[in-house]
């Protein structure tokens, strides 16, 4: 007779690993919202400056994302997650104590994001290759996907929170509430009792083969690449709309910060909607056409932003259904093609994938932050804000124009349903560079972002 396998919440050392996770990525996503809300309330920042902002909270993941998941796989990962969580505690405290000193200014806002940035880039590579050995490889699934929807939830449960938080506190104070989360998520990866094996010298490859061999796995993989140039041009045009969006909000359409918190915590409505019913939703309409399906129905949310200034409807209204819409598509979306991703990967690829796949579609990112930041500049606000929405119609057509919507289940293993290729595009893997992935670390999907991967 076949033992029943206990599920890992029975696992002291899994549940130690899981709290430390949600803490640190529900601290991720409120880092995101308040050091934006803080540089335009406190320190009247220019739109320039916002785009220098928003590219350097999300530069580590072009300049470090792919030889990161190689790095980590030489180091202690349990090591890797205290230290990373420390040191954003320790920068936002530093934060924090300027602000309280009157000492705060851009240029500490933009070194501390990019900090952190490079922080968040350890942290996330090491928590998803920790699993294994701390569960075993039978638990590896459940393990990942619990993560996983840890992930998921932190996204859509921190504008929420950050939004009712700043209905009655100061920025500066949600700053130290992240200071608080990022220690106590230490302290917890802390208490893991299992003693982690260190990586053998004599096992390590040269860095740019095991880099390439995560790159070659997804460009050679046509539909991967097809969802990997969606997420990466979607995430593109989300940059773009996070250089200037707090300044619409706040300037533009004078939101006062309590009523622009509401907003972001009515917004998350749509998120937590998503999670709920993305795995009926892949269920009714079919796990492929899922996908373009909801990077489509993001596009008409994403134009009642710009629209909020131009109409005599409330603005604030119109956000928040635009926000609702596309907190829930970005949901949907990413909890289809995250599924199909980590089902495709063979288990031991699947860290140098994830790597590969962040660095793609979170490394346009920081381009896209400073390219907003530049038009917000030279051609205003709400300009800005068209051409984001018409650079994430853009990103839809290569799940929209692919064989997605003529099928309706996503295979399970690499080429099955589709050989390899078959299309004519390009497989050759790059040169080696310097992991929904879910969405971070980006923003958690304001009402002005578009579908962006997190895992």
């Amino acid at each position: 007779m076949t033992t029943a396998r206990r599920s890992l919440i029975h696992h002291p050392d899994f549940r130690r690993l899981w709290t430390g996770d949600a803490l640190g990525q529900l601290g991720a996503q409120l880092t995101f919202l308040a050091l934006p809300v803080f540089a335009v309330e406190h320190l009247d920042a220019t739109e320039w400056q916002m785009g220098a902002l928003t590219a350097a909270e999300t530069a580590a993941f072009l300049v470090i994302g792919l030889p990161a998941g190689a790095w980590v796989d030489r180091m202690l990962k349990r090591r890797v997650l205290i230290v990373s969580d420390l040191v954003r505690a320790t920068v936002l405290a530093v934060v924090v104590l300027a602000a309280l000193t009157d000492h705060a200014s851009m240029p500490l806002l933009i070194v501390a994001g990019l900090v952190i940035s490079g922080a968040s880039v350890f942290f996330d590579v090491a928590h998803q290759s920790y699993v294994p050995g701390l569960v075993g490889l039978e638990h590896i699934v459940e393990g990942n996907s619990k993560l996983q929807a840890t992930q998921s939830v932190a996204q859509v449960a921190a504008p929420a929170v950050g939004g009712a938080l700043l209905r009655v506190v100061s920025a500066p104070a949600l700053i130290g509430v992240n200071v608080v989360t990022y220690v106590v998520s230490a302290v917890a990866v802390w208490r893991i009792k299992h003693l982690e094996q260190p990586p053998s010298p004599e096992s390590r490859r040269p860095l740019r083969t095991e880099i390439a061999e995560g790159m070659s796995f997804v460009v050679h993989q046509p539909l991967l690449r097809r969802i990997v140039a969606c997420t990466g041009g979607s995430n593109f045009a989300s940059a773009i709309t996070n250089a200037v969006f707090v300044i619409y909000a706040l300037r533009t359409l004078g939101l006062s910060t309590p009523t622009f918190g509401a907003v972001m915590s009515a917004s998350a409505i749509g998120g937590l909607l998503g999670a709920v019913t993305a795995d009926r939703l892949a269920r009714l309409i079919g796990e492929a056409r899922v996908i373009p399906v909801a990077a489509v129905a993001c596009v008409p949310a994403l134009a009642m932003t710009p629209l909020a200034g131009l109409t005599g409807l409330p603005p604030a209204a119109l956000m928040v259904t635009g926000g609702v819409t596309v907190s829930f598509c970005v949901v949907v979306y990413n909890v289809a093609q995250v599924s199909f991703r980590q089902r495709l990967c063979p288990p031991a690829l699947l860290g140098r994938m994830n790597a590969s796949v962040r660095f793609i579609v979170w490394g346009c990112m920081p381009i896209g932050g400073l390219l907003g930041g530049w038009l917000g500049t030279h051609l205003g606000v709400q300009p800005t804000l068209w051409i984001a929405v018409g650079v994430g119609a853009l990103a839809t057509l290569p799940v929209l124009l692919g064989p997605f919507l003529g099928m309706r289940d996503l295979p399970g293993t690499p080429d099955e349903h589709e050989p390899a290729d078959t299309e004519g595009e390009p497989t050759e893997v790059g040169p080696a560079a310097p992991d929904e992935a879910t969405v971070a670390a980006t923003s958690a999907p304001d009402p002005g972002t578009s579908p962006v991967d997190h895992a």
